[in-house]
């Protein structure tokens, strides 16, 4: 029972029974406030972010900007613009989309030609677009990863993605719609700020993004010729490669080492995102039970780390909160997920915590693996007992001086004849700031 304020401040202020005994009113009777529910998780975000009825004609291009205030910015941050711009749809028919997402300029005077670009590519947030981050702010690992880029002197462009922040689904995991969203809004920046930002860009993500970032990679060569995209710097990677028969290194049996009620939180964001992208006509919540349908709406209007805390509230799993076969809302996924080959037309690091237990390990090392036996130029870093977050900012000290090196026009060869398949998680090492 929530007690009256002024019976509460009586006892705390340890006054005499007598002084306390003043007659109150009866407490009134607490009603739980039950959000609406937000389709695709819609809404929740200002009007920036409303795309206008009638886009402007073709991908790439600004619809409007505004600074970003009253959020903690990266230490080495000059300015920050929210963007809104056109993309085209990974979904379908390519139809035209808004976009929205962010730039982070360094302090200080541009150098000539302008500030090389940083493509931050973000992991996963959720599928309402109050998780997007040019919205909801930085959190402080991504904060001080972010800041070590910029005090290399990179300018930050950030997508949010398809359908997050703007209207519609965010389509989870699909590297088309990750991938458009990242070089149509490459190019929108660059026409937006000639000669403060340089089209020398590196690919840069992590988690979701990291795997953003090598779809965006492989796509870029053929859909943004315009664009000089350098190389690629994932870490925790979450991606799938198709892969021919009898390759030099054989891929290995995919673990799944995140906890059931992780795996129920990602579960409902594939089908909330995804599938609802993949299959519009599609009531998704008949494949779920009635604890799912609760999860289905939490996650349209609430983000990541509340998930995680939901479904251990509440001790939801995939196989309590879904029902039957759901291989109907699964058709087209895969397809969506996995890139059609692992040959990248540019060096790509890649940096994998040997105690992560949400990507796991031999995921990444069947990504690299693949990379390397289709000729990319992959230098792989492994971290012994660091975890998906842990690895993101200990990585920055291998993975900047990379992107520095392209900038100078050298191209890493990489260490593709060493790698080596491994399976076995690690423990995560104590006294490493985010390495939970």
């Amino acid at each position: 029972m929530k007690f009256p304020a002024r019976l509460f401040l009586c006892a705390s202020a340890l006054g005499t029974l007598a002084a306390c005994a003043t007659p109150q009113p009866a407490p009134k009777q607490q009603v739980a406030v039950v959000e609406p529910d937000r389709p695709h998780g819609d809404g929740g975000v200002s009007a920036f972010y409303q795309p206008p009825a009638q886009l402007p004609s073709g991908p790439g291009n600004m619809i409007r900007t505004e600074e970003i205030q009253g959020k903690h910015l990266p230490d080495n941050a000059g300015l920050a613009v929210r963007t809104l711009y056109t993309s085209v749809s990974g979904v379908g028919e390519p139809a035209p989309v808004a976009v929205s997402g962010q730039i982070i300029f360094p302090k200080g005077t541009p150098p000539k030609g302008g500030w090389p670009i940083v493509a931050w590519e973000h992991g996963t947030t959720g599928i309402a677009d109050i998780c997007a981050p040019s919205w909801r702010g930085y959190f402080s690992r991504d904060r001080a990863y972010l800041d070590r880029w910029l005090a290399a002197g990179f300018a930050v462009v950030a997508s949010d993605y398809q359908g997050l922040g703007t209207p519609g689904p965010h389509p989870y995991l699909m590297y088309r719609p990750e991938g458009y969203s990242v070089l149509n809004g490459l190019r929108a920046s660059l026409q937006q700020y000639k000669g403060t930002l340089r089209n020398q860009i590196v690919l840069v993500g992590q988690s979701q993004g990291g795997g953003a970032a090598l779809g965006t990679g492989w796509l870029a060569p053929q859909y943004a010729p315009d664009l000089h995209v350098l190389g690629t710097v994932a870490t925790g990677v979450v991606i799938a490669f198709h892969v021919p028969a009898n390759t030099a290194h054989p891929q290995i049996t995919r673990d799944n080492p995140e906890s059931p009620h992780m795996s129920a939180s990602y579960g409902i964001l594939t089908v909330e995102g995804s599938m609802t992208s993949l299959h519009p006509e599609a009531d998704v919540r008949q494949f779920m039970t009635e604890k799912g349908k609760e999860l289905s709406h939490q996650a349209r209007q609430s983000c990541l780390g509340d998930l995680f805390k939901y479904t251990n509230a509440h001790d939801m799993t995939e196989e309590n909160v879904f029902t039957g076969d759901r291989s109907p809302l699964e058709q087209g996924f895969d397809t969506a997920f996995t890139i059609p080959d692992a040959h990248l037309k540019m060096p790509v690091f890649v940096g994998t915590g040997l105690a992560d237990d949400e990507a796991g390990v031999s995921q990444q090392y069947d990504a690299v693996a693949a990379m390397c036996d289709a000729g990319t130029p992959v230098t792989w870093k492994q971290y012994p007992g660091l975890t998906h977050n842990g690895a993101v900012n200990v990585s920055a000290d291998d993975s900047v001086p990379f992107a520095l090196s392209l900038l100078k026009g050298v191209k890493p060869r990489g260490n593709c004849r060493t790698i080596k398949p491994i399976s076995k998680l690690e423990k995560p090492l104590a006294g490493v700031r985010w390495n939970n």
